[in-house]
């Protein structure tokens, strides 16, 4: 069972550390994180194909490479295949990004997988990659890149 309090600790990392008022977030399901994100003063649009007619703002598509860009950052929760195109999106437009991987698109492991995520975003251009610990039972580490060294 995943752990419930996953959104709103995700959401206070990403509050604290990043300024960005405009965040996008992919395969973001219910838009649990959205709402969490909102409550605490960002406005974000979720991309999921599973729209569950929450509160919230929504994009009901994939969302790709050629989606117009009008964030400040990209995270998921638990993005599952999206996951890489979120680290190659922030890259083409030089947004951070956070992202709490859960399962890899191509059966890796956990750990390989988190390494193969980091070293994707360093060849993208990413000046700083690091990971953070949430506080939470289940895969609850930040993979989050910056293009500011401060971030």
């Amino acid at each position: 069972m995943a752990d419930k309090r996953r959104f709103e600790l995700f959401a206070g990392f990403i509050v604290e550390h990043f300024p960005a008022p405009r965040i996008f977030d992919i395969a973001g399901g219910q838009g649990r994180l959205n709402e969490a994100l909102s409550q605490l003063g960002r406005t974000v649009t979720t991309f999921d194909l599973r729209h569950k007619h929450l509160p919230v703002r929504y994009a009901q598509r994939p969302f790709t490479l050629e989606e117009p860009c009008e964030a400040d950052m990209v995270v998921g929760m638990h993005p599952d295949g999206a996951t890489r195109i979120i680290i190659e999106y922030a890259a083409k437009h030089r947004l951070p990004f956070a992202v709490v991987p859960c399962c890899s698109d191509n059966s890796m492991p956990y750990k390989p997988w988190m390494r193969h995520l980091a070293e994707r975003a360093r060849e993208l251009g990413f000046p700083t990659v690091a990971e953070h610990p949430l506080p939470m039972e289940g895969r609850a580490r930040v993979l989050f890149g910056t293009f500011d060294v401060d971030g």
